[in-house]
């Protein structure tokens, strides 16, 4: 069959079509395929389905069990636009049918990078804190309000996780001359030292680091592996930053050393969201709150846009992808992150 008659199936959710790809690049798309958008509402099986014997792409999160999957003889992607490689798929099928499971999670990373380091210097600094004093009339001046202050310039830094985020965060702390440990079992010593980090075992990590990044995925391995005894290693008034997925920290814990004033910290991901109207955490003024709102900005969905429309040109000519992440037979059956809704 002619590529031209091919399909490509879209059905973003939780995602919205119009926030990766404007008119022009759908317009882009459809000069390669047929273009089926299905909506941005969580779509029923039977909708995508009819259109799978003919589907060349999938762009969506969708369940795509072998059942479905034998629909689509021609299938040749699946497009992940939401950031995580999902549980919802059979990737055995996949690797062994020749269909790319691709990931956008990429596009996220200097955006939550930029956040991260918008913490560190809040935290260090005390900025949103000294806002909340003196909207209250409490406020301190001078040398008086910034007794407690910590430069993030040449302090040590942590970094837990080195993947994309943490990969991105190390070339923004690089003008603030920090000394950067990382610890992360997936990555060779190698490329850490590439990268002008040193390696570092966790405990050393969390000890040693007056600013402390947390980037990690969660894996099946590594639910809560920062746990209460392991966050008890940062020392006084250090800083903890949550940017990547809650289900790696013992959060009772977080809440707890932090309520105790042992340190404070910054979370973007929390283990419930939203965050339950009761939970203590909203009366914790030692935690600056960001409602997962540090990757979802619009120029990383015009990203992702970007990434679908190259690496599909690529698989049309019979090339493969270089733009998103490849799923890895080695690797994706042993995350757990959940899909939305």
């Amino acid at each position: 069959m002619n590529n031209l008659r091919k399909k490509v199936i879209a059905a973003p959710y939780p995602q919205k079509l119009n926030r990766l790809f404007s008119e022009e690049k759908i317009r882009m798309i459809s000069a390669l395929a047929d273009f089926v958008y299905l909506g941005d509402e969580k779509t029923a099986g039977g909708e995508i389905d009819e259109h799978l014997p003919d589907a060349i792409a999938v762009i969506g999160q969708m369940e795509m069990p072998e059942s479905r999957l034998r629909l689509a003889p021609g299938l040749r992607a699946i497009f992940n636009v939401e950031g995580n490689f999902y549980q919802n798929i059979d990737y055995d099928y996949c690797f062994n049918n020749g269909i790319y499971v691709l990931n956008c999670g990429e596009a996220y990373a200097l955006a939550v990078a930029e956040m991260s380091l918008g913490f560190a210097i809040d935290l260090g600094r005390g900025i949103t804190r000294e806002d909340r004093r003196a909207r209250s009339g409490n406020e301190k001046y001078l040398a008086e309000g910034c007794l407690d202050s910590v430069l993030l310039s040449g302090s040590d830094a942590g970094i837990i996780g080195f993947g994309f985020l943490g990969k991105a965060l190390t070339k923004l702390l690089a003008p603030f001359r920090c000394r950067v440990r990382v610890y992360d079992p997936w990555v060779p010593d190698s490329i850490i030292i590439e990268h002008g980090c040193i390696p570092t075992a966790l405990e050393d990590v969390l000890e040693e680091s007056r600013f402390v990044f947390v980037m990690a995925g969660v894996t099946k391995d590594n639910q809560g592996f920062l746990s209460a005894e392991k966050l008890s290693l940062i020392k006084k008034d250090s800083f903890f930053i949550l940017m990547s997925r809650a289900a790696v920290v013992d959060f009772d814990a977080l809440c707890g050393l932090t309520e105790e004033g042992r340190f404070t910290a910054a979370a973007d991901v929390f283990p419930e969201e939203p965050i339950p109207r009761n939970h203590r955490i909203r009366k914790n003024e030692n935690i600056l709150l960001s409602p997962h709102r540090a990757g979802g900005i619009p120029q990383a969905f015009a990203r992702i846009g970007e990434m679908v429309i190259d690496d599909l040109s690529l698989i049309l000519r019979g090339l493969p992808p270089l733009r998103m992440q490849i799923a890895m037979r080695e690797t994706v059956k042993n995350l757990v992150s959940k899909p939305a809704g």
